[in-house]
């Protein structure tokens, strides 16, 4: 197969990646890339029909352009995907890879070209509905608060007159997901108020038509254990490795 990348806008690739999206179902953190200017986009063509895509930017860096974190190919085409990461590879002159382990292209692509491969982080998704309630215990937002662009925040619990933790969602990744945070003041944790917290900030997430997703550094307990009580579940990680010998197959 004849295969050539070219460079091109993010906006020339937008009926691929609506595919891309659906095809796999999930919250996909790199969305904000394209529409942040954070992304090189290289379109593949064979034979004059274009046939898929890759994504690359800086992990460390955003300026930085070393790491491919997307990839798609039309189906008929799955066949040459290790040839043609490579070229992309080559191409963009890329030394890592970055994924999540729900994206399964791209993830087989990792475990092929790559070396030093860890988890980075966990991915949660919505699980079940808890009813937590807590005496003393109220939910609030500030209403002075304003949106900040994509960061819907200012939501708080007070207990005892006092604010013992704050959160909110952001809503620049896919759609329809809102990415939740949240926060416990630290002579208030281990008591089961930040899964109170995520509780009704995934009550609010869902007011707005959206779909509550999480993540937490892979090695904070803390916030996995909170987010699980809270009614959400892993469904991936975030991966990172080198390309080993230059991308060699």
């Amino acid at each position: 197969m004849q295969l050539q990348l070219v460079k091109t806008q993010s906006a020339d690739i937008k009926d691929f990646r609506q595919i891309f999206l659906q095809e796999n179902n999930f919250q996909f953190i790199y969305d904000k890339c394209h529409y942040y200017g954070w992304a090189d986009v290289y379109v593949f063509i064979s034979n004059e029909a274009r046939i898929g895509y890759g994504a690359v930017w800086g992990s460390d860096k955003r300026e930085d352009r070393d790491t491919i974190f997307e990839f798609y190919v039309l189906p008929p085409y799955k066949k040459y995907v290790s040839s043609i990461f490579h070229d992309l590879i080559s191409t963009s002159g890329t030394t890592k890879i970055e994924c999540q382990s729900n994206d399964l292209l791209l993830t087989g692509m990792l475990y092929e070209f790559a070396k030093n491969i860890y988890a980075e982080a966990i991915l949660f998704e919505d699980h079940v509905q808890t009813s937590f309630q807590m005496t003393g215990v109220h939910f609030g937002r500030n209403q002075k608060e304003e949106n900040k662009g994509a960061d819907v925040g200012g939501y708080y619990l007070v207990q005892h007159s006092e604010v013992v933790a704050n959160g909110g969602f952001m809503l620049n990744y896919n759609y329809p997901y809102a990415d939740l945070y949240m926060d416990v003041k630290e002579n208030c944790r281990q008591r089961g108020l930040g899964s109170l917290l995520v509780q009704e900030l995934k009550k609010e997430i869902y007011r707005m038509g959206r779909v509550p997703a999480a993540r937490c550094n892979i090695s904070n307990n803390a916030s996995k254990a909170t987010l699980i009580k809270a009614g959400m579940k892993p469904c991936g990680f975030i991966l990172r490795g080198d390309i080993k010998n230059g991308g060699a197959i």
